[in-house]
């Protein structure tokens, strides 16, 4: 598109990118192409009355969100971090211990700073769960056993509701299975 911002009126150019349009000396034209920064100049008239240039228009700067490029794990590392889930151990005075420290036992039952230290543990415990669930979601869609979007992982890991036990000791046939026969309720349950 040019546009003499002078006069108001704007013409389309050729699809070679050649153009003519009606200006007085000192006009202000405009190139406009989309995706392109638009080039302005001032109309210079020759001896014939004429102004005759050549302008080169560059692209737009685009600024994108930064992407991180992470490799998939194998499901043999997968498995070893299944097989290490633990939940962080919050000290606990348990069986004959209670009987020779009954005040701690007391502390530790009904102290509202150990009750969060155990809540942040089960937290942490169930965040590293989702992050071992995440990542083998993402395998299982890059060999296409599933189809997933991105942006049902979470939902669908919700939906999953696995056992931390079964998690842990379950072989990939086992959670393959499972995981897919959760994925077609999920998908019928949208």
């Amino acid at each position: 598109m040019v546009i003499n911002k002078s006069s108001g009126q704007g013409v389309f150019g050729q699809p070679d990118g050649t153009f003519s349009v009606y200006a007085n000396p000192g006009d202000t034209i405009s190139l406009s192409v989309r995706g392109y920064t638009a080039v302005t100049t001032y109309v210079k008239a020759d001896s014939n009355c004429q102004f005759k240039s050549a302008f080169y228009i560059a692209g737009k700067v685009q600024e994108i969100e930064a992407v991180e490029v992470r490799p998939l794990k194998t499901l043999q590392q997968i498995k070893a971090e299944r097989q290490a889930l633990a939940m962080r151990d919050t000290r606990m005075v348990t069986g004959i211990e209670v009987m020779q420290s009954p005040i701690t036992a007391l502390y530790q039952a009904f102290s509202k700073k150990e009750r969060a230290k155990r809540w942040v543990a089960e937290q942490e415990y169930q965040d590293d769960q989702t992050r071992l669930l995440r990542e083998l979601l993402r395998n299982y869609v890059a060999y296409e056993i599933i189809e997933l979007s991105q942006d049902e992982f979470e939902e669908f890991i919700f939906f999953l509701n696995m056992d931390d036990s079964f998690l842990k000791t379950a072989s990939e046939m086992e959670l393959i299975t499972f995981i897919k026969d959760k994925f077609e309720h999920y998908q019928a349950q949208r």
